[in-house]
């Protein structure tokens, strides 16, 4: 399946039906009087958000959306069907854009989240509602309101606990592939990555998600390379793991990715960070231990020696990046908790 983070689409919620214009005529019933019944509303759009997709590339093929509209109103104060809704879904963290693709209209981050973007059109009165004692004969009926239009951007974010950044060919795909498996492409050359993928690690008994996302370069906020689009897909991650090839200018590529990620924005650089010394299984001891030094000065944190295709202190790694991830899980579920608990009442109401 091909992988598709964005989409442009078209919505139209149902226009309202119209109200009917009828009176009553019964045999030997003198005075039948209006019974005209009103329209039925129109369907709404439905944007559903689902755990079982990962991609938005049916919207690259279809792009317009319609709403039925409802029924019109009949004789004998018969009031018209609703229109159907028409129901979106979209995978779980799709974020809606306006056409401007700046303003966010909503963001679905849990499975079977609904939002209704576009409302159907009110169905227009039937003339039996504008009957009165002194216009018992009304010879008026509304048409029904127009449903809502507009185009609005898809956009995928990814959800993943744990998000790989690096240089290409700095060993994330192999990262990935040794602790989940998930089976990306690798290869000896650089950007084997075309788009993200995402593996679920079991590790001390949990469970969470590691998004690997293509490599960057100096740059990439211009558009260098593939350019920092694929950025989007690691901001709602709990932490960071920031590889950093040992064959290479350790202290030189971790300050080109950092640059990158700040200029990126969107609260990314202020996200918890663990830096790993990859591919030492290359290296000589001595080496080894002298690039992390120099990588630990630059970062001023501690450096993981790890190297994906041996296992070398890929369990260490792991239960660092497992402690950020439950605190970020903890907080959140105390914010949940915070949110849906009952205001006090104020003793000095009555």
């Amino acid at each position: 399946m091909k992988f598709l983070d964005e989409a442009k689409i078209y919505v139209k919620s149902g226009d309202g039906g119209d109200g009917c214009l009828s009176f009553r005529r019964e045999k030997f019933i003198e005075f039948g009087g209006p019974d005209g019944g009103d329209g039925g509303k129109g369907g709404d759009i439905v944007l559903h958000a689902r755990e079982n997709l990962n991609t938005l590339i049916d919207y690259r093929y279809q792009q317009h959306f319609r709403a039925k509209r409802g029924d019109h109103g009949r004789g004998k104060n018969q009031t018209g069907a609703g229109g159907k809704d028409t129901v979106i879904e979209v995978p779980v963290g799709t974020q809606i854009l306006d056409d401007d693709k700046a303003t966010v209209l909503a963001d679905l981050t849990e499975d079977d989240q609904r939002i209704v973007l576009c409302r159907g059109g009110d169905g227009g009165f039937g003339n039996v509602r504008y009957k009165s004692s002194t216009n018992q004969a009304p010879r008026r009926a509304d048409k029904g309101w127009p449903g809502e239009e507009r185009w609005i951007w898809l956009r995928l974010k990814l959800i993943a606990d744990v998000g790989l950044v690096g240089l290409p060919n700095a060993g994330k795909s192999t990262f990935l592939t040794a602790v989940s498996r998930a089976r990306p492409k690798v290869a000896d050359y650089p950007f084997t990555t075309l788009y993200p993928h995402l593996g679920v690690v079991e590790a001390h008994g949990e469970r969470f998600v590691v998004a690997d996302i293509p490599g960057l370069i100096e740059g990439a906020h211009e558009g260098k390379g593939v350019g920092d689009k694929f950025l989007g897909h690691v901001e709602r991650c709990s932490v960071l793991l920031h590889l950093v090839d040992g064959t290479e200018d350790t202290q030189e590529h971790y300050r080109q990715i950092r640059g990158e990620i700040e200029a990126y924005g969107h609260g990314l650089a202020d996200k918890p960070e663990v830096v790993a010394l990859n591919k030492v299984d290359a290296l000589p001891q001595d080496l080894t231990d002298e690039q992390a030094e120099l990588l630990a000065r630059t970062t001023g944190a501690r450096v993981h020696q790890i190297s994906g295709v041996a296992g070398t202190g890929v369990e260490a790694v792991l239960a660092a990046l497992y402690r950020h991830v439950a605190a970020d899980r903890a907080a959140r579920a105390e914010a949940r908790r915070a949110a849906d608990a009952p205001a006090e009442a104020d003793p000095w109401q009555p």
